[in-house]
């Protein structure tokens, strides 16, 4: 029986789920690998999968997918458009939608694990089909690794994995070396002394810190970072007050860092540290400011060799009309974290997801936008037949 792709992808789309909460894309995953013969076990690293399919002696090649969504309304207009609401890990009540397109990710892989089971007499070895969750925490492959991942379900050779983006629809863009950014978050707290709107003098006003805060970080890339060097510092969130005339005690900021390399992040994260301090003791802030640094992520990197020799493969069945060398992105990943752990390559490739002849001539929404979704075909057919030969270039035959 072939399993029904678009369906699934479609349920998979209306019922996202946001990270360390996938249980039911978990169920869907698991409930479809074990017909197809796979020894599944749920709940590794959290709500991680892990499908085993043992056919003789060979490499091990283990294929990821990212499960979770993230907390944005979706505004695609689509007939199976999310309308699912979730509570966040901070107890707010958050629409999710799958905005990054992790869904088309799972659809892929389930419809590789199936091609691959149909085919056993045409490799050798043994496949690891791993569900991650929480890539966007940057936690998720991690986790499954501090609980025993490899240790469990045997060590890969090579870690393959892909990300759907708006490129052409049926495309593949493939890079070798640093590919996307390693990632660190910082929250601050800056204290200030609450008091009334209408008389300042008798407060310290955080708000009025933080928007100096913010001003001035714009600053470390453009002044304080070679112009040969990526980087990007992004304020993403700000938090203070509860009205209008009221002067809060506290500011909090969400800072992200995208950075390639250790030297140029330790740069900037002193740099923040430093500004953060300096703009509070200008303020005459009464407390020292605090600093949360989390979920960070090392920059992914599609080892050299084991790129090239995935690509051949590609080029042999795809052509070379349908590649396209890749260009490096500011954004993160964390599957290089399984191949760091395993001591194996990865091997990590974009999927094109937007068929353009179908599209007005409007810009196309990134990953992460409400309105990001990819087009169901030719994406998962390609998405497909990209984890199955990069897969069997491993494989024994």
């Amino acid at each position: 029986m072939t399993l029904d792709l678009a369906a699934l992808y479609r349920d998979l789309h209306r019922h996202p789920e946001l990270s360390l909460q996938e249980f039911r894309t978990a169920g869907v995953l698991a409930d479809a690998l074990r017909p197809l013969g796979y020894a599944v076990t749920t709940g590794v690293g959290g709500t991680g999968v892990v499908g085993v399919l043992r056919n003789g002696d060979g490499p091990t090649v283990l294929l990821r997918a990212d499960m979770d969504a993230l907390p944005v309304r979706e505004e695609t207009g689509l007939p199976y458009a999310s309308t699912a609401r979730a509570v966040d890990a901070n107890g707010d009540e958050q629409p999710v939608a799958h905005a990054c397109g992790h869904d088309m990710h799972v659809t892929c892989l389930v419809g590789a694990a199936e091609a691959l089971a149909n085919t056993r007499d045409e490799w050798s070895g043994t496949l690891l089909v791993v569900g991650q969750p929480a890539e966007e925490l940057g936690r998720g492959a991690r986790d499954m690794v501090e609980d025993g991942l490899f240790e469990r379900f045997g060590t890969p050779d090579v870690v393959l994995a892909q990300h759907v983006a708006p490129l052409p629809a049926g495309m593949l863009a493939h890079g070798s070396g640093p590919l996307m950014a390693a990632s660190d978050t910082v929250n601050v707290t800056l204290f200030g002394r609450g008091g009334h709107g209408s008389s300042p003098e008798t407060a310290v006003d955080p708000v009025l810190m933080a928007a100096h805060v913010v001003v001035r970080l714009q600053g470390i890339v453009a002044r304080e970072i070679s112009p040969s060097e990526r980087a990007v510092v992004t304020v993403g969130q700000i938090h203070a007050g509860t009205k209008e005339n009221i002067i809060p005690d506290t500011a909090e900021l969400g800072i992200n860092i995208r950075t390639f390399n250790d030297h140029t992040s330790g740069i900037i994260r002193d740099a923040v540290e430093r500004i953060v301090r300096a703009e509070a003791a200008a303020s005459g802030a009464p407390q020292e400011p605090e600093f949360e640094w989390r979920d960070a992520m090392p920059p992914l990197v599609s080892d050299p060799d084991a790129t090239a020799r995935t690509v051949a493969a590609f080029t042999e069945h795809f052509g070379t009309e349908r590649l396209i060398p890749g260009a490096v992105v500011s954004a993160s990943e964390d599957v290089g974290v399984f191949g760091t752990a395993a001591g194996a390559p990865t091997v990590f490739w974009f999927l094109g997801g937007i068929d353009f002849n179908a599209r007005t001539p409007d810009p196309v929404p990134m990953n992460h936008s409400p309105a990001f979704a990819p087009d169901i075909e030719p994406t998962v057919k390609t998405g497909v037949e990209a984890l199955v030969v990069a897969a069997k270039a491993w494989l024994d035959h």
